[in-house]
């Protein structure tokens, strides 16, 4: 398996845990302070990056980092680790799990605006094809319009712009730092700010109210947290920025499968039409997912001819 098919593999990864993780949150926080359950989650993912990246024999790499990669990891943690989780999980609390499903997975038009001007990243016509159905695939699927959107996606739209700003420059970092250190340094980070924010902003006393129930939300939360990080700075590692993001929209159909077996939100033509869209987008974006289904047909092709 090469580099880009071992990156496009965990970006899928990626995508499914995403998109459970969202639906899960949506459960979790309720009842709970946003901020709260933010820095509860992630303080359990940044320890566990931790302890993974110790039993890896990542660590040792830290002392090859130059002040410029140090500086990189101190802002990635703030502008991904800390201010958007604020953002974001404010904003789930003011809105649906479909509809921040949807703003999350537009981060691949920023990001490609910001590969494209500060990492060189080409867009060729494929790629932009593949952007445009990814977007119009999203907007059939949930009904999207300017009408519908309330402060709570606000939110959680700024907090996709940090999103996009860190994923460029940790695209930047992960030449020289492996992604596990990158996610570790994410998590760990941001949850320091986090905590600063909470004893600040007078939510101390909450760590008192912590019951089993919502110590299991909160594990679940950084579990699926841990396993999203891990598996997408390894992947972004490996492949464009810009194709990464793309691959992550897939995530939003994960939702909507997860909330129509579940909650009894069943999809019409008009959501299907937008999954199969979506699909189509991630095929134009990705070498790989194209190459990877073209073998699959050639298979097929050739099993039936040989029977």
């Amino acid at each position: 398996m090469t580099n880009q098919e071992k990156g496009t593999s965990l970006v899928l990864a990626t995508a499914f845990i995403s998109g459970l993780a969202i639906f899960i949150n949506k459960f979790g926080i309720k009842g709970m302070d946003p901020y709260f359950y933010t820095f509860a989650k992630n303080i359990i993912a940044g320890a566990l990056l931790l302890s993974i990246l110790l039993l890896a024999k990542h660590w040792p790499s830290l002392k090859k980092l130059d002040k410029a990669d140090k500086w990189r990891l101190l802002l990635i943690s703030i502008i991904g680790g800390a201010v958007p989780f604020l953002l974001f999980f404010k904003g789930l609390t003011m809105t649906t799990a479909l509809k921040a499903g949807f703003i999350h997975k537009t981060l691949f038009i920023y990001v490609g605006i910001l590969a494209a001007i500060f990492l060189k990243e080409k867009i060729n016509k494929s790629m932009l094809f593949g952007f445009i159905s990814l977007l119009a695939g999203s907007i059939l699927f949930l009904k999207i319009t300017p009408q519908s959107l309330n402060l709570g996606d606000l939110f959680i739209f700024i907090a996709v712009l940090f999103w996009a700003v860190e994923i460029a420059i940790s695209k930047k970092t992960l030449q020289k730092v492996s992604g596990t250190l990158v996610a570790t340094a994410r998590m760990l980070g941001g949850s320091v700010f986090i905590l600063l924010f909470l004893l600040f902003t007078g939510r101390a006393a909450l760590f008192a109210g912590i019951d089993w129930t919502m110590l299991l939300w909160m594990a679940i939360g950084g579990v699926l947290l841990t396993g999203y990080t891990i598996t997408f700075y390894n992947g972004l590692q490996k492949i464009k920025a810009s194709v990464a993001t793309s691959i992550l929209t897939l995530g939003m159909a994960v939702t909507a499968l997860l909330s129509a077996l579940f909650l009894d939100k069943s999809l019409n033509a008009q959501q299907l039409l937008g999954i199969l869209l979506m699909i189509v987008g991630v095929i134009f974006v990705s070498k790989i997912v194209r190459r990877f289904i073209k073998s699959i047909i050639f298979r097929k092709a050739k099993l039936n001819a040989s029977t």
